[in-house]
């Protein structure tokens, strides 16, 4: 069984290990500071002024694990006459990230997020993926 020293010993050299696999890929591992800034006056609209109908009260569901929190899409089973309506709602990340922005350029660059298990590098920051734009109940 490892100490508690030899395991954060571990997880350091992990976690260098893949920063590096990604930097040798020409991956970003961080959000450049001009996207940062972007960020930081980004701010969710109020609703009361978005042209779109209410469906928060539908029991929508998702296909991801229960503690995700970056739901970028979520499905909702209607029972028809002629059978079953499937609606889906999809995250609106353009919404907070313009076109040739830095935030975009950015996401452009790496065009997916990574998980490598011992560390995620996300395409989009933290702060947009998992509460901007996650359709998390409550959010």
């Amino acid at each position: 069984m490892l100490n508690r020293r030899s395991h954060t010993s571990a997880e350091v050299d992990l976690r260098s290990i893949a920063k590096r696999a990604m930097l040798d890929r020409g991956f970003l591992i961080q959000v450049p500071e001009e996207a940062q800034s972007q960020l930081k006056i980004e701010k969710e609209p109020a609703f009361e002024t978005l042209k779109v109908p209410d469906l928060t009260s539908w029991l929508w569901s998702s296909i991801d694990h229960d503690d995700s929190r970056d739901l970028d899409q979520i499905e909702y089973a209607k029972k028809e006459k002629a059978g079953t309506r499937i609606y889906v709602g999809v995250a609106d990340v353009d919404w907070f990230v313009p076109l040739n922005t830095a935030l975009d350029q950015a996401a452009e660059h790496n065009t997916t997020s990574v998980y490598t298990g011992i560390i995620t590098f996300p395409m989009l920051p933290e702060h947009l993926s998992t509460d901007l734009s996650s359709l998390n109940e409550d959010d």
